[in-house]
């Protein structure tokens, strides 16, 4: 994942599919299940819309910030970067590992040795050969601690970089780390041409040079970014447009309305509330699809009364996680079910907290806090944070927990969380937050935020200050092997026991939602939010 700090929540988007002609109109815009849960579905009657040209525009939420994947830490970003550099390996569609620029890859057993190997006759868009070499000026960087780079600590284990020949590259740790392969998947790990490192040196982050389907062509960060064709990309017959441009446009109404008018081809995210009245007009397809962001309530685990486990589980009992989901999240949303969400990789489902009150009541009691007691609830000042809050509020209020609202801003937010230096000393109470694991792998979606002491603030994400012994061994069990099998069997004890331990209030999985124009296929976005657009086509 991700952001710099854990409570900025992550867009929420789609994977968008082929669209087909066929059914009726009659069809509702969407499904709902028991719990509230709602499925978007197709209105296949809709006529192809019309378009001229292979040009195609995104609309997006927010603004780039930076075009080097190496100094980069927000998935927005990344998924501008992504039209136009890539990585040795890479996720598919449900965040599996593939080879991208290495044919092929393998680890040794200690999860110490990587090797790759590379694809052969593909250069950079400057005409650099990309090669081992190459690859080693890539990870030397990232691996580099003198340069401050935003990801340098997903490679701060690379002890060495080693050129075995001009298509072999083998990369050594340190110590071992069985979820390198899915760190080398994350965007962090794309390759820029060494001759645009040497050449703008810092300013690189402006001037992107890949080996990607698209090349960069203009930046003008008020008002879009614009990528054009690769004539020479190493894929045959790809891309297939001629160009995409991504406006920023901030405000909701603003982003529908141009994928309503055809100004923009495709949109993210689509609000929830205007998801199922958008579908199936103006040729416009959306599509809900579960994703990898979680949501929870993390209590500071060394702060009485939560340092009691039966707090902890009764605060979890007296939470409607089906409510939850329809209420906040506009039917849009999962029930959380483990610690990470189902599509990262290494998932344990476990037995959920089902909405009972009497059962929180009776917790409560042998904690002896029957009456309840006072809390303070931290979370963003944005308007779907302080929903959140305001139903978990409204939720406790029925054991007798008053809960006391404390909305903030990102800069003070940052401040009362990160600047702690002594846990003993932390004010945090609750914190209603989100999380994204953008490698794709349990480790990532559990060491930082509930891995020990190591993962205090302002080291890491553990805003729930917890640290089990089991759960720490585990981890470390999981990471000290290469070995699949191995890693499952850790990270499937970890989170049996942080589910029986508690020390978040487990929520939900957003999905992610975005728009389209229903001519545009081949454009994905992960289930992390990242954006694939190297098959993106315009079918008329």
């Amino acid at each position: 994942m991700k952001n710099r700090f854990l409570h900025t929540l992550l867009a929420v988007f789609v994977m968008c599919s082929l669209f087909l002609i066929g059914c009726s109109n009659s069809n509702k815009a969407s499904s709902d299940s028991k719990d509230g849960k709602k499925n978007i579905k197709p209105a296949e009657t809709q006529e192809l819309a019309k378009k001229e040209g292979k040009d195609v525009t995104i609309a997006v939420a927010d603004n780039f910030i930076s075009m080097d994947p190496h100094d980069t830490n927000d998935t927005l970003s990344y998924s501008a970067q992504k039209t136009m550099l890539e990585g040795l390996v890479g996720f598919d569609k449900d965040m599996k590992v593939v080879p991208v620029l290495a044919e092929s890859f393998t680890a040794n057993d200690t999860a110490t040795e990587f090797t790759f190997k590379l694809r052969q006759g593909i250069t950079f868009h400057d005409g650099t050969p990309f090669n081992a070499e190459a690859v080693k000026v890539n990870i030397d960087r990232l691996a580099n601690p003198d340069l401050n780079l935003k990801r340098h600590s997903l490679f701060a284990l690379v002890k060495e970089t080693q050129v075995v020949d001009e298509s072999t590259v083998k990369v050594v740790l340190s110590e071992p780390f069985g979820a390198m392969i899915n760190t080398f998947a994350h965007p962090a790990a794309m390759m820029i041409s060494p001759k645009a490192l040497e050449t703008y040196g810092k300013d690189v982050s402006q001037h992107p040079v890949g080996t990607g389907p698209f090349k960069f062509a203009d930046w003008d960060q008020s008002d879009h970014l614009k990528v054009v064709k690769n004539d020479q990309y190493w894929k045959k017959d790809y891309p297939k447009v001629d160009s995409i441009t991504f406006k920023p446009t901030p405000e909701n109404g603003a982003r529908v309305a141009m994928l309503q008018t055809g100004e923009a081809d495709f949109i993210y995210p689509v609000p929830t509330e205007q998801a199922e009245s958008l579908n199936g007009k103006n040729g416009i397809v959306v599509e809900n699809k579960q994703s990898i962001v979680v949501r929870y309530l993390s209590m500071n685990t060394i702060k009485k009364p939560y340092s009691d486990v039966r707090v902890r589980q009764a605060i979890n009992y007296a939470i409607n996680k089906d409510a939850f989901v329809k209420v906040v999240m506009n039917g849009f949303a999962t029930p959380l079910d483990s610690v990470i969400a189902p599509s990262v990789q290494f998932y344990s489902k476990q037995d959920q907290y089902k909405f009972n009150l009497e059962k929180a009541k009776e917790l409560l009691k042998d904690a002896g806090f029957e009456k309840g007691f006072t809390a303070k609830l931290w979370g963003s000042n944005s308007s779907q944070t302080i929903k959140g809050m305001e139903f978990i509020q409204q939720q406790l209020a029925q054991i007798g927990v008053k809960v006391e609202i404390v909305p903030m801003e990102s800069g003070t937010m940052a401040d009362k969380i990160w600047s702690v230096q002594d846990p003993n000393a932390a004010e945090i109470e609750l914190y209603y937050g989100g999380w994204s694991p953008s490698t794709g792998d349990a480790d990532w979606g559990i060491r930082p935020l509930v891995g020990g002491k190591d993962a205090f603030p302002p080291k890491s994400y553990n805003t729930a200050y917890y640290n089990n012994d089991e759960v720490n061994q585990a981890i470390k069990d999981a990471l000290a092997t290469a070995d699949s099998d191995k890693r499952k069997a850790a990270y499937e004890k970890a989170q049996t026991a942080i589910w029986k331990d508690a020390p978040w209030a487990f929520l939900s999985v957003d999905d992610t939602m975005a728009g389209k124009k229903n001519y545009l296929e081949g454009i994905n976005l992960l289930p992390d939010g990242a954006l694939s657009v190297e098959n993106i086509e315009i079918k008329q």
